[in-house]
């Protein structure tokens, strides 16, 4: 998996007022926990771009005042109408302790039922992984080339490697389903069986 390295500073104070100050000049208020302390901090808001802006996940490099930390982010808060950045959580890796991730799930192969006029539907786009941080995928992919129409993959059917998959067994992460347009040809197919149908009983009875 990447990794993103980011540069922060202590924060000398830690409130409303504060917070604030360091918005207005362009800096993120940050926490990491998990370790053996918390540790408040903040780091530019240019910082974020190639870890927030971007559907990939990964693992994050913190210097903060030169003292170096492995974490990952496990929280962000947006302001409802800029969508700014408002606050950073972060959860520092410990060796031997498992995290839980949110990993994108990606798809392999043309489908079947795609090729029969059907659509092929991702239901869940992440998948929340449970594992010590150096079994966590970048990405899950399904292969989903023998799917037919009606045809779905569920969370209990996917399997990774020295993982956990936390979200309910039950759950369809990706299906094909029928489109209006195959539901249509199946109709006018269904349409010309019973003409046929009707042409040779009409041919019998003559």
């Amino acid at each position: 998996m990447k990794t993103v390295s980011m540069s922060g500073s202590l924060r000398e104070n830690v409130g409303k007022k504060d917070a604030k100050a360091l918005r207005n000049a362009e800096k993120i208020p940050c926490v990491i926990y998990g370790g053996e302390k918390q540790i408040h901090f903040a780091v530019p808001s240019s910082d974020f771009r190639h870890l927030v802006y971007s559907p990939d996940i990964a693992f994050v490099d913190l210097d903060i005042d030169g003292t170096k930390y492995k974490a990952i982010l496990q929280d962000i808060q947006f302001h409802p109408v800029s969508d700014n950045i408002l606050h950073a959580d972060f959860l520092e890796l410990v060796e031997g302790k498992k995290i839980v991730m949110a990993v994108p799930v990606k798809t392999n192969g043309l489908p079947i039922g795609v090729t029969e006029g059907g659509k092929l539907m991702i239901k869940i786009r992440k998948l929340k992984v449970k594992a010590l941080p150096e079994f966590i995928p970048e990405t899950i992919t399904l292969e989903v080339e023998k799917l037919k129409i009606g045809n779905s993959i569920k969370v209990k059917e996917i399997n990774i490697d020295n993982a956990e998959l936390l979200d309910t067994p039950n759950a369809v992460a990706v299906a094909v389903g029928m489109t209006r347009a195959a539901v249509a040809a199946a109709g006018e197919g269904s349409v010309g069986v019973a003409a046929e149908g009707e042409e040779a009983a009409e041919s019998t009875e003559e």
